[in-house]
C-alpha cells in the first residue's frame, strides 16, 4: 500500500505531463483510444465515488465556522466562470458546438485538484474542500440551469437530462463513497491515498478519448479553442482573487477562493458535451483538464513561495528584534 501510495504521489504532481503525452498519443492514433469514450460517464462515476470516500462531517463544518467566506466561494464559482464563457463565446464568435462546451466546463463546479493546488499555495485548504463538496453537491440544478440560460441561443439544452445525468454521474457516486466510508472507515482510511491515482487514470483517459473522437475538429479549431480556454481559465483565477479581495477575505482565503473559482471539473464537462451534445462540445473540457494542470501548480508554487518567504523574513526581523 505504501508503495502504491508513492506511485499515487507521482502521478498527482506530474498529472499535466500525463495529461498531454496520452494527448498527443490519441491524437496520432485516435482508434487506440476513441473506445474509451463511451465510457466515461462510468470513470467519472468511479472519481466521483472516490470522492465521496474521503468526504466526511468536518468538510461541511467550515460551512458554519466561515459562511461567509464559503458563500462568496460558491456563488463566484456559479457566476465568474460562466459568464466569462458567455462573454468569450461571443468574443471570439465561436461556432455553436465549441461555445456550448465552453459554457459547459464555466458552467460545472470545481474539481478536487484545486484542494491540491490550495495546499501547494498555503492557502486554506479547509475552505477550498468545503466549497469543492457544496458547489458539487449543487451541481445537478446549477449546472443545468446555468447552461440552459447561457447556452440556449447556440443549441438545445435539456434541463431535465442533463439533472439526471449528474445525478446518475456525480451525487449517486459520492452518496455510495460516503455510505462506504461510514460502514467501513478503518479500510477506507488504509486506502485513501491510492485514490488520487485512480483520479489521475480517469482524468487522463477522459481527456485522451475526447481528443481521439476529435482528431479532425481539433486540426482546424485547436488553436482558438486553446486560446479561448487559457483566457477563461486565468481570468478566473484573476476574478476570483479580486472578488475575495473585495470582500476582505484574508489571503489564504483569497487564494483559496481565486483556485477554486479558476478550476473546474473538466471531467464532468466532458462527460455532458458528449452525452448531450455534439463530440467537439467536449473539446474544451479536455483542453481546459490539461491547461488548468499546468496554470495552477505554477500559480500555487509561487504563491506557496511567497509565504514560505514571508513567514522567514517575519521570523528574521523578530529574532534581530
Amino acid at each position: 500500500m505504501k508503495t502504491l501510495g508513492r506511485i499515487s504521489n507521482f502521478a498527482t504532481n506530474t498529472f499535466a505531463l500525463w495529461v498531454i503525452i496520452f494527448a498527443i498519443f490519441s491524437f496520432i492514433y485516435p482508434s487506440g483510444f476513441a473506445w474509451i469514450a463511451p465510457h466515461i460517464p462510468l470513470l467519472l462515476g468511479i472519481i466521483m465515488f472516490g470522492m465521496g470516500l474521503t468526504l466526511s462531517v468536518n468538510d461541511f463544518r467550515g460551512i458554519f465556522k466561515q459562511p461567509k467566506s464559503v458563500l462568496i466561494g460558491v456563488v463566484a464559482q456559479y457566476t465568474v466562470m460562466p459568464l466569462l464563457a458567455f462573454g468569450l463565446a461571443h468574443l471570439f464568435q465561436l461556432p455553436p458546438e465549441v461555445a456550448v462546451g465552453v459554457i459547459l466546463v464555466g458552467c460545472c463546479p470545481g474539481g478536487t485538484a484545486s484542494n491540491v493546488m490550495t495546499f501547494m499555495a498555503k492557502g486554506n485548504t479547509a475552505l477550498s474542500v468545503t466549497v469543492t463538496s457544496v458547489s458539487t453537491l449543487l451541481a445537478p440544478i446549477m449546472t443545468p440551469a446555468l447552461t440552459f440560460l447561457l447556452a440556449s441561443q447556440w443549441l438545445p439544452v435539456s434541463f431535465g437530462d442533463m439533472f439526471m445525468s449528474i445525478v446518475q454521474v456525480v451525487l449517486v457516486p459520492i452518496a455510495l463513497g460516503v455510505i462506504v466510508r461510514l460502514l467501513f472507515s478503518k479500510q477506507v482510511d488504509k486506502s485513501v491515498a491510492v485514490l488520487p491515482l485512480v483520479s489521475v487514470i480517469g482524468i487522463v483517459a477522459v481527456a485522451a478519448a475526447v481528443v481521439a473522437v476529435n482528431k479532425g475538429s481539433i486540426a482546424t479549431t485547436g488553436l482558438l479553442i486553446f486560446a479561448v480556454v487559457v483566457l477563461h481559465n486565468c481570468l478566473g483565477l484573476l476574478l476570483g482573487y479580486i472578488l475575495a479581495k473585495l470582500f476582505k477575505l484574508d489571503f489564504k482565503d483569497q487564494k483559496a477562493v481565486s483556485i477554486e473559482v479558476g478550476m473546474q471539473n473538466s471531467g464532468l464537462g466532458a462527460a455532458l458535451a458528449l452525452a448531450h451534445f455534439a463530440p467537439i462540445a467536449a473539446v474544451p473540457s479536455a483542453i481546459f483538464s490539461v491547461w488548468h494542470n499546468i496554470s495552477g501548480p505554477i500559480l500555487a508554487t509561487w504563491w506557496g513561495k511567497r509565504s514560505t518567504e514571508e513567514s522567514t523574513n517575519s521570523k528574521s526581523t523578530k529574532e534581530a528584534g
